[in-house]
């Protein structure tokens, strides 16, 4: 790939990486990320992503920048109130990197688009903030034969993980980590419960940089492992995630085979 004058100067200090060089850039400015969620970790993620030069970045969300939002949803400004997250994302993405091309999905993830709209991408950033939509976005991710980068925060807490089922070989599915959705009363979203603003720009940009190891194929894959950091304890620890066989996704026996067992929509509410 030709890289112009401004692109070699952009991305320098990813050109003198032996791991990157011009091969790695080439891969990046040809992938297609969506990132599902403009919020708290959507923010960091789609900022490094657009400034690493990800040649197309997605954006599905239907909700707009609040006030509260602020705290921690960095991509967003008080000059944004009001106005759709992803007019707001689509916006700061183009003022930090031309490069990039940005889809705007102002939508809900549905059981009814979400084959279509994850299928047309190469990977899958996670930044939703309630069960039913990280259950839907792994089926998704599989049933499409797409690897997915998972975060997730709460309080003081964080996790990042990456999945990839569908090449086997060892590789779990979220429902491997999570077999069913837990009571809706029993873990708060952030709203609920809270969160450190700064600790969704550390998951964020540990997301992004397994999302960017990914597809210029470097480094040793977070699939098969839970990340956790712990901000009050200033700790990180990593967790075995082993495939279930008794998965209903991608176990032995699999149960499910499209999206039809998820009732109703589910909005794609972010950290």
């Amino acid at each position: 790939m030709h890289f112009g004058e401004r692109q070699i100067e952009r991305y320098a200090r990813h050109l003198i990486l032996d791991e990157v060089g011009g091969a790695g850039q080439a891969k990046l400015l040809a992938s297609k990320v969506l990132v599902v969620g403009a919020g708290g970790l959507g923010s960091p993620l789609l900022l490094y992503l657009a400034a690493a030069g990800v040649g197309t970045i997605g954006i599905i969300d239907d909700d707009a920048v609040s006030l509260s939002n602020l705290q921690r949803q960095i991509i967003h400004t008080e000059a944004g109130l009001g106005r759709a997250k992803t007019d707001s994302a689509v916006e700061a993405i183009a003022a930090l990197n031309p490069d990039v091309s940005v889809v705007a999905h102002t939508e809900r993830l549905t059981i009814d688009n979400a084959m279509d709209i994850i299928s047309d991408y190469d990977l899958v950033a996670d930044g939703s903030d309630n069960f039913a939509t990280r259950f839907l976005i792994n089926d998704a991710c599989y049933l499409a034969k797409r690897t997915l980068v998972s975060g997730a925060i709460l309080r003081f807490d964080g996790q990042v993980a990456t999945f990839k089922a569908h090449l086997g070989d060892g590789h779990p599915c979220y429902r491997c980590l999570h077999p069913e959705p837990p009571p809706p009363d029993l873990i708060p979203s952030c709203a609920e419960g809270g969160v450190l603003g700064a600790i969704a720009g550390t998951v964020g940009s540990l997301q992004a940089t397994e999302v960017l190891k990914e597809l210029m194929e470097i480094g040793d894959s977070l699939s098969g492992k839970l990340l956790i950091y712990d901000a009050l304890g200033t700790t990180f620890r990593s967790v075995r995630v082993k495939p279930d066989p008794e998965c209903p996704l991608c176990g032995v026996a699999p149960t499910i085979t499209d999206l039809s067992s998820h009732a109703g929509t589910t909005s794609a509410r972010t950290a």
